[in-house]
């Protein structure tokens, strides 16, 4: 949770609970306007123009602090830069030439910049189980810098600014500027889905010829498919600046067929490189999950050892940390929560700061000063149309930290859960801050009896720990495990 006072409350509330809001990544999975293979992908386009230093320098140090810092492993970035360079060797351009950076997220992430400039998560780096897998996400980023496709984004994202200057100035028939301007928005995401797929073919022919299996990129579109799957509000639509792959379309079963064909090109299943035991060896011991620097979900339970505190959600309730709040839902969906930080004046009191007009439907007759853990707080409810809402702000130190709690009836025996939820907002002890420890990955070798069962119970990860553990291994919902297998469990 490295949301420091840099948020705002949309006033649209109950979507703000519901949704994570995140950030948008580059290699997301999309729907293409047709079908793009490799025997029909089009040549790269000439070298890029230069790029200055100093906007590549301002950007990259963007991406750092959005992505809390860069993961420093010397034997991942070996791992990471072998594969790198064996992928330019085997591309349109091996004179390009690329600098990679994994970035301390559990997000599943990777971007590139026009630069030659490559950005893995280390969450997407744990979430793969072999050098072809890695390759393909590697071999996609490369084929955006081989063609352009950043540059052609921007040049149509001016293009589209120009239509919004045009029918806000010079607009007189309203509906005619609306449909002018949602058409021109249209090309636009539609250009860049055709650029995902292009992307696609590019880079799956880069990675077979470099030696890797093709078939890498639609193992690996599966495995995000599924992961995806396993967030807590999965049902509901993705806001657009989710730090995931999968932040605006899902991993069609379109897009692994696409990847599969592709790959029939090149060879058929079962050939090529996948180095599945020299990649897990390289990932072993990597932090999975949060890192405790930007706050750690346990269960119910959420603690931010940097920041020095603690709290538990309600009984029910599955937790999420994001960039931007800490977020939960109730199994059913019918109550919700979110936690999130705001700086406020010192002089301002707290029941001022509640009716000052960041969230709607305040009922006036309910603001009161409340005592929380020894801080000072106060408390409100809120209508509207379908959500009801308990509101807390708490002063701790320098911040107000925000607790919004949903509730489709917000009935006494509710808002008594919400009270005592908040009420376990405490700061931390110095042996619990010492003893938080993030969750690691350790590889082990299935033994005789070993089930996927077994296995997934020994996993430190209280969410789903069976489904986690088939996903974090590639294995399907049928797929068992044979004694010798190597495998990736969570442990703290």
């Amino acid at each position: 949770m490295a949301w420091l006072p840099r948020i705002a409350w949309a006033k649209s509330v109950a979507l703000a609970l519901m949704l994570p809001l995140m950030l948008g990544g580059c290699f997301s999975a999309a729907i293409p306007d047709r079908k793009v293979t490799v025997a029909e992908t089009p040549k790269p386009a000439p070298p890029p123009p230069v790029v200055t230093a100093t906007a590549t320098v301002r950007e990259h140090q963007r991406i750092v602090a959005a992505y809390n810092g860069i993961y420093e492993d010397p034997r991942l970035d070996t791992l990471i830069r072998d594969t790198v360079d064996k992928l330019v060797s085997a591309s349109e351009r091996p004179d390009q030439r690329y600098r990679i950076t994994v970035l301390n997220s559990p997000a599943i992430n990777a971007f590139a910049l026009p630069s030659g400039d490559l950005y893995v998560t280390r969450g997407l780096i744990t979430l793969a189980n072999d050098s072809s897998e890695i390759a393909s996400v590697l071999s996609h980023e490369m084929a955006h810098v081989i063609a352009q496709h950043a540059t052609i984004r921007e040049d149509r994202a001016r293009q589209v600014a120009l239509v919004n200057r045009v029918f806000d100035n010079f607009g007189s028939d309203p509906e005619s500027s609306a449909m002018a301007l949602a058409k021109s928005k249209i090309t636009l995401a539609s250009f860049s889905r055709s650029q995902e797929f292009e992307a696609d073919g590019i880079g799956v022919g880069i990675a077979a010829r470099a030696g890797f299996d093709p078939y890498g990129a639609s193992r690996f579109l599966s495995s995000m498919g599924r992961n995806s799957e396993l967030r807590p509000n999965a049902s509901a639509p993705m806001d657009p600046r989710s730090p995931d792959f999968l932040s605006s379309h899902p991993a069609t079963p379109e897009r692994i067929q696409n990847a599969q064909v592709n790959a029939r090109h090149f060879s058929a299943p079962g050939n090529g490189e996948r180095n599945r035991a020299a990649y897990l060896a390289g990932v072993e011991g990597m932090i999975y999950g949060e890192d405790p620097s930007e706050g750690m979900v346990r269960g119910r339970r959420f603690l931010h050892p940097r920041l020095g505190f603690t709290f538990m959600a309600p009984d029910g309730f599955t937790l999420e940390n994001t960039a931007q709040a800490v977020l939960g839902i109730k199994e059913g969906g019918s109550q919700a929560l979110r936690l999130d930080v705001v700086r406020v004046p010192q002089e301002q009191p707290l029941t001022e700061y509640l009716t000052s007009g960041w969230i709607e439907g305040i009922d006036n007759a309910s603001v009161e000063n409340v005592g929380i853990s020894g801080f000072v707080a106060a408390t409100a409810t809120a209508k509207g149309a379908q959500w009801n809402f308990r509101l807390f702000a708490v002063r701790y130190e320098n911040d107000v930290y925000r607790f919004i709690f949903a509730a489709k009836r917000l009935t006494p025996d509710v808002d008594k859960g919400f009270r005592g939820a908040v009420g376990t907002f405490r700061r931390m002890s110095p042996a619990e801050t010492n003893s938080s420890k993030p969750n690691r990955l350790k590889v082990v070798t299935v033994a005789e009896g070993d089930t996927v069962e077994r296995l997934a119970n020994r996993m430190a990860i209280h969410d789903r720990p069976l489904e986690r553990f088939r996903v974090l291994n590639g294995l399907g919902p049928n797929d068992r495990l044979h004694a010798g297998d190597s495998v990736k469990i969570v442990v703290e």
